[in-house]
């Protein structure tokens, strides 16, 4: 936890961030452009005349890398998208203007987590496991209408283990069910999110061929999907309630962001 955040919790409240770094050769999606940094202008380069100098950036990103959001232009289904729009004439002059990342609002809502290994009795998922309708309603944690739900599988821990072990395209990766996705939406959430790089279930060997809980949150429901994120402090915690803040980038017609959700919780 950083400075800032320790500061936070002597003033009442605790902040957990729920957020991963960004830096060269973190774990992301093959499907998705690499993460690159790099200094473009360093100290010494030139100097004003009073000596001082300046160091600058230049960062190169696909928008679904690192800890993001869906935006609901992400997924087509049948050449169409949420609310019947046409794919393709959507995307005309390379963005989409009406179901781009943009188009989505701050988030400052009821957030829960729904802890799948609590319920299995285990540390993390079996790699590969198929999150059911049941096993979210097993962890006895009730999302709201207009909330979000964050689903912790225990495959966060291996973000450390770098990319082959957190992308898992051999062995498979744990997941939400297209049924559970439906169990999600039918809650009335406006987003729903995962420690996983693709929210839902990847089978061993099969990597992103099918993605049924992105059709049905993204194209048939309309709830946004966050995936990639940090929910290991948090379930350690024993947190299962709190306020969740999220902000997407402003990125006119983006089909993601990179963001850096917090999770606030009161603190005696």
């Amino acid at each position: 936890m950083t400075d800032a955040l320790l500061d936070v919790v002597t003033r009442g409240v605790r902040v957990f961030d729920l957020g991963r770094p960004m830096f060269v050769g973190m774990p992301q999606s093959p499907n998705h452009p690499q993460f690159w940094h790099t200094l473009p202008r360093r100290h010494g380069d030139q100097f004003r005349p009073d000596g001082s100098s300046a160091a600058n950036d230049l960062i190169v990103t696909g928008t679904h890398v690192g800890t993001h959001i869906d935006a609901l232009a992400h997924v087509s289904f049948q050449g169409r998208l949420h609310g019947g729009a046409d794919a393709a004439q959507a995307q005309a002059g390379g963005r989409f203007l009406e179901l781009g990342v943009h188009t989505i609002a701050p988030m400052v809502v009821r957030g829960v987590l729904l802890d799948i290994p609590a319920v299995l009795g285990t540390d993390a998922c079996p790699p590969g496991y198929e999150i059911s309708a049941d096993d979210l309603e097993a962890t006895g944690v009730r999302p709201s209408e207009g909330g979000v739900a964050l689903i912790r599988s225990g495959w966060g821990r291996r973000f450390t283990d770098g990319t082959a072990a957190y992308v898992g395209a051999e062995t498979g990766v744990p997941g939400v069910s297209e049924a559970g996705a439906t169990w999600l939406a039918d809650t009335g959430v406006i987003a729903a999110g995962a420690d996983s790089i693709a929210f839902e279930r990847l089978a061993p060997g099969g990597g992103h061929t099918l993605l049924p809980a992105h059709r049905v949150l993204l194209v048939e429901r309309g709830v946004y999907i966050i995936e990639a994120l940090d929910l290991e402090e948090l379930a350690a915690a024993g947190v299962h309630e709190f306020t969740f803040v999220l902000i997407p980038l402003h990125l006119v017609g983006a089909t993601g962001s990179p963001v850096r959700p917090l999770a606030v919780v009161a603190h005696d």
